[in-house]
């Protein structure tokens, strides 16, 4: 999408120039090519050349985290947007395994109540290699639906659903599958994939379902802070909910990249809802008290799956790491977690989208703070609500503007009122004030 350069001026909080690193303006590289580069741009920073690496910040895409993250050497202040080994929660089988691993911990060390906290994913197995388990799993179950996606695919590339056990000897028969010594000439490793119960009776709205697509900052795994984005979207199925028709993408997946493709794709409807008209139609048709108890699951999600991958993520102080969680909610308004998204869409779908993204990467930016100009003790900047910080952030006494408040203490107002812009221009002015003093 073509960036309006009246809306990009539009969220600019400071017409004075950075104070830089020392003497010099910040320095930045961008690998991608929608909002976050018209973010970087509006800061007024110097942008260097793709070959070069002298660079304060660098928006870098997850293969150059692969191939030559380890081979740089960054001094202090330099800060990269993902963690070394981000996919051990971003990778669909990788996090599957490490929030079993994290229940069973829980179980053994809090008990059984503790531990259901964390049964908010669906029976899930990995496939080739518990094949097996997953037969089992699958016979005790005649008749449901199960849904298969490889791991290290997005925008539902690759995804399937099935009733039938023949539709996976089908595929495991495939040329996808099959182990290489069966294949002469092939050298490639077999696909990893995972296979999922389906939720069956997800809540829907005139008819469609729906996917929730939430922001989570994380600045620090050891210790874990970890922040929310009051503002997210919903993203509608093109096509009424049925189960009858499994092999429909347009019903069962949610996603923009599948969904743009329909013949009756409005563009700038983009099939979405924002969190807070989402919030207002929930608690308008079940009241407050159930909405407050989603979005406090919600909070669990959230939580308890950054704490399954914290003892074993590579902690680096020049790293943070903007994930894009996934929940879907069932008819019982149960939210589940679908996936996470290390490397969540910065491109526009429309107007309203680009406004958002554009707000939510300023403000990543505020956090990550290269200018140094937060004391480091803040719970909101602009948008994003401290959620975590080596333990719960509890909210501070004062009106919140939402259509359904919090009553519980926590500082995590997902869906309420994003007034970023004036919460940016007041938090500017106290560390002003304070500067002189």
């Amino acid at each position: 999408m073509n960036k309006n350069p009246k809306t990009t001026q539009q969220y600019r909080f400071s017409s004075q120039r950075p104070r830089g690193i020392g003497d010099r303006a910040i320095r930045f590289k961008c690998s991608l090519q929608n909002t976050i580069l018209d973010v970087l741009r509006s800061k007024g920073w110097v942008e260097v050349r793709e070959d070069d690496n002298e660079f304060d910040l660098f928006w870098a895409d997850r293969g150059w985290m692969r191939e030559y993250f380890d081979q740089c050497f960054m001094e202090d202040h330099v800060r990269i947007n993902h963690f070394r080994n981000h996919y051990e929660l971003t990778r669909k089988n990788l996090m599957v395994k490490n929030l079993k691993r994290h229940r069973k911990m829980l179980e053994r060390e809090s008990g059984k109540i503790e531990a259901s906290k964390c049964d908010f994913f669906p029976t899930t197995f990995e496939l080739p290699s518990e094949y097996h388990m997953f037969v089992d799993e699958f016979k005790k179950n005649p008749g449901s639906v199960w849904i298969m996606k490889p791991v290290a695919k997005s925008q539902g590339k690759g995804i399937f659903l099935f009733r039938k056990l023949k539709d996976i000897t089908d595929w495991k028969k495939s040329d996808i599958y099959r182990p290489r010594d069966e294949k002469a000439d092939d050298k490639e490793p077999v696909e990893t994939y995972i296979v999922s119960k389906y939720i069956e009776r997800p809540y829907l709205i005139g008819g469609r379902k729906f996917d929730l697509r939430v922001y989570v900052l994380v600045t620090s795994y050891i210790p874990l802070k970890a922040w929310l984005y009051r503002s997210g979207f919903a993203r509608f199925s093109n096509t009424r909910f049925s189960l009858d028709s499994i092999d429909d993408a347009y019903v069962h997946l949610t996603n923009v990249a599948i969904q743009k493709t329909a013949p009756d794709y409005d563009p700038e409807k983009g099939c979405k809802w924002s969190m807070p008209q989402m919030k207002t139609y929930l608690t308008a048709k079940h009241g407050i008290e159930l909405v407050e108890n989603l979005f406090r699951d919600m909070n669990e999600i959230f939580i308890k799956s950054l704490q399954s991958v914290q003892k074993i993520m590579i902690n680096d102080k020049h790293c943070f790491e903007l994930y894009g969680y996934d929940i879907l909610m069932d008819q019982n308004l149960k939210p589940w977690l679908i996936e996470v998204n290390a490397s969540p869409s910065l491109t526009a779908s429309s107007q309203e989208d680009y406004v958002l993204k554009f707000g939510l990467l300023e403000d990543v930016l505020h956090i990550v703070d290269m200018e140094a100009r937060m004391t480091g003790k803040e719970k909101r900047i602009g948008g994003f609500d401290l959620m975590w910080d080596d333990g719960p952030v509890m909210a501070e006494e004062g009106g919140v503007d939402c259509i359904s408040p919090p009553s519980y203490s926590t500082n995590t107002f997902l869906g309420c009122h994003n007034d970023r812009k004036r919460q940016l221009r007041h938090l500017f002015k106290q560390l002003a004030a304070q500067r002189k003093t």
